[in-house]
């Protein structure tokens, strides 16, 4: 019997995917556990248009990250920070302070998450943090920290 799977069924596949199923095991358990619905015209109908509706909503995205990209080229954030002797930070710049930094003086909202610090910013001077967006999309955000 074929089957379109609702969820990820360990060993049968994902969800989406339409497989074909044993009548007993369908029947007796994808079926009641709503696991799987029958792979009728109409639902593998259902089932291409939300692919296609995923496939664009993914394009969307992974343009909306590219354009972000582009701005985060022409973009030179600046971070205060207190420093004792010989130039070194009390403490150190984190990804969140770079990401509001960017929101406070570009309107820019990148989590703190996508932020890839290589190793702890511990000192004055210009930095070229690499960012991920997403869809193998990522930028680089030039930050310098300067005396407060």
């Amino acid at each position: 019997m074929k089957v379109i799977l609702q969820q990820d069924v360990k060993g049968q596949g994902k969800k989406g995917q339409l497989i074909e199923a044993s009548d007993g095991y369908a029947r007796n358990f994808l079926l009641p556990r709503k696991l799987a619905v029958p792979a009728t015209a109409e639902n593998i109908n259902t089932m291409q248009q939300q692919e296609k509706a995923k496939r664009a909503q993914e394009a969307a995205e992974r343009a909306a990250a590219l354009e972000v990209a582009e701005k985060l080229k022409g973009c030179s954030v600046k971070i205060s920070a207190k420093a004792g002797q010989g130039g070194r930070l009390f403490g150190s710049v984190t990804s969140k302070e770079i990401s509001d930094a960017l929101k406070a003086q570009f309107g820019m909202d990148i989590a703190k998450t996508k932020i890839v610090l290589p190793d702890p910013i511990k000192a004055f001077g210009g930095y070229q943090i690499k960012c991920k967006l997403g869809y193998e999309v990522s930028g680089v955000i030039n930050v310098t920290v300067v005396e407060a």
